[in-house]
């Protein structure tokens, strides 16, 4: 048995600094009107600069992607999917979807150790007895819970970045299902973005459901159910067990 840290459930104002910093630059990136920026537009609007860049500058273009994109994810902005757009467009599917991937990986990790580390601990001292049996479910098939709700992108990607930091899910797993679950949709997004110096050009708007389509989806579900076997084999394989020694 695990002892329980007696600081826990106590209220600290040094433990919200995380989040509040987060919160900070969520903010400013509004208040500075930084939203207007970042936009299918600028991109059509400078798409020749931009190439020219990431052309003379390859690695610095590419290690200034991966931190926008971290600092994207980090706090929370609306406007990932045009990021991904944007690396798949200077980058090429493979090499911009990578990109992408660690900085969304890396950027969902730190709001996942914020709020663990702001309120984490705290929310699961006071918990009641629903919200720690919902705990232990979830622990129980803690990677296979986290790449479904990856993979079929029904939730707010800021959302399935919090919620886990509350129901006790292992920092590596945390990792680990992110970067895989996030692989395919941000390979279908890199992919669009590969192709948008064309779409511009014929003066159209990306298809920004495309992952929507039949045969985008189709698979990811699919996927999503094979993560889904460990839950359904562990669940069934209990009951049996269950009724064997009864």
């Amino acid at each position: 048995m695990t002892e329980t840290d007696p600081s826990a459930g106590r209220f600290s104002a040094r433990r919200l600094l995380p989040l509040i910093v987060l919160a900070a630059g969520l903010g400013a990136f509004f208040a500075l009107g930084l939203h207007r920026y970042l936009t299918l537009d600028t991109l059509r609007d400078n798409r020749q600069a931009l190439s020219d860049w990431v052309a003379a500058n390859w690695l610095l273009a590419a290690l200034a992607y991966v931190l926008a994109y971290i600092a994207i994810v980090a706090f929370s902005l609306p406007a990932a999917l045009v990021a991904t757009l944007t690396g798949g467009f200077l980058f090429g599917t493979v090499f911009g979807g990578l990109l992408t991937v660690v900085g969304a990986t890396i950027g969902a990790t730190l709001l996942f150790l914020a709020a663990r580390t702001a309120l984490g601990d705290m929310l699961r001292a006071k918990a009641g007895p629903k919200l720690r049996k919902l705990e232990e479910g979830f622990g129980e098939n803690a990677f296979s819970y986290m790449l479904v709700l990856r993979l079929v992108p029904l939730f707010p990607f800021f959302l399935v970045n919090l919620a886990p930091a509350f129901l006790g899910v292992p920092l590596r797993t945390y990792v680990v299902a992110t970067f895989l679950g996030i692989l395919p949709g941000t390979f279908v997004y890199a992919s669009l973005g590969n192709g948008l110096g064309a779409i511009f050009d014929a003066g159209r708007d990306p298809d920004l459901g495309l992952i929507f389509q039949p045969q985008v989806i189709g698979p990811i579900l699919a996927l999503a159910l094979l993560a889904l076997v460990p839950v359904v084999y562990r669940r069934f394989s209990g009951k049996a067990r269950t009724g064997a020694a009864e």
